[in-house]
């Protein structure tokens, strides 16, 4: 997963069933606000999908250091991804030897372009560009994923709606454009050659918009942007 330790606290990042947030049990911050240090335990982080009390107050805390308690032993948490629980010869929710959950999650993560690789331009990206929809059971698409909530919503995907709106793999703008869709994996918005923030914004405002045409559901960036935001409606 493209990122530095500091950042994965905040965005609570996560694959495959498991999301960082489970081994934290500290986050030391610089509290820009009230212009001192201050430590927050994993209850105090407000960890969700994709979130976190810094991405609440996004700009405000600067990640010092980040205390992680692992599991001890060689077995995994219980495998929860299918596609993962397969390639390891498990059935989902049993465990495995951990170095080799690693060893396949980064096989299956490198086949679909989400390890850099610097003469691979289907790894040139941020990752997975968009938040999977959670959203009301009626709203998902008939034949979509849909994976329940505790409260009552569902979790549903954001690369099977890109896909079955008419963005398919390797999709750009223009035949000759610096940014497309990764040639392996649609959620990833890739940098051709030499792609602008413009250049990635407008792909990303195409497929937003492409998506809530086709099923009114509206997706969410996972990257933060300074310089720009992909419009939805014309909206900037």
């Amino acid at each position: 997963i493209p990122g530095l330790v500091g950042s994965t606290p905040i965005q609570n990042v996560g694959a495959y069933g498991v999301e960082v947030g489970q081994f934290i049990a500290r986050v030391r911050t610089w509290d820009r606000k009230e212009d001192a240090q201050r430590t927050f335990t994993a209850d105090q982080c407000g960890f969700g999908y994709r979130w976190s009390r810094f991405k609440e107050d996004l700009g405000r805390y600067l990640v010092i250091d980040v205390s992680m308690q692992f599991l001890l032993g060689s077995l995994s948490l219980p495998v929860a991804y299918a596609q993962l629980a397969e390639r390891l010869g498990v059935e989902p929710g049993q465990r495995a030897n951990s170095r080799k959950v690693r060893e396949t999650v980064l096989t299956i993560r490198g086949s679909k372009g989400m390890v850099l690789d610097p003469d691979d331009h289907d790894t040139w990206s941020a990752g997975s560009f968009f938040t999977n929809p959670i959203i009301p059971p009626d709203q998902v698409p008939d034949g979509a994923p849909a994976f329940p909530q505790p409260d009552g919503r569902v979790k549903t995907s954001a690369a099977w709606l890109i896909d079955h709106a008419g963005f398919h793999r390797g999709f750009a703008l223009t035949h000759d454009a610096a940014a497309s869709l990764s040639t392996k994996h649609v959620l990833a918005l890739t940098n051709r050659s030499s792609a602008s923030s413009d250049d990635i914004c407008a792909l990303a405002g195409a497929v937003i918009d492409g998506v809530h045409d086709r099923y009114g559901i509206t997706l969410v960036p996972e990257p933060r942007f300074v310089s720009c935001t992909p419009a939805h409606g014309g909206l900037a």
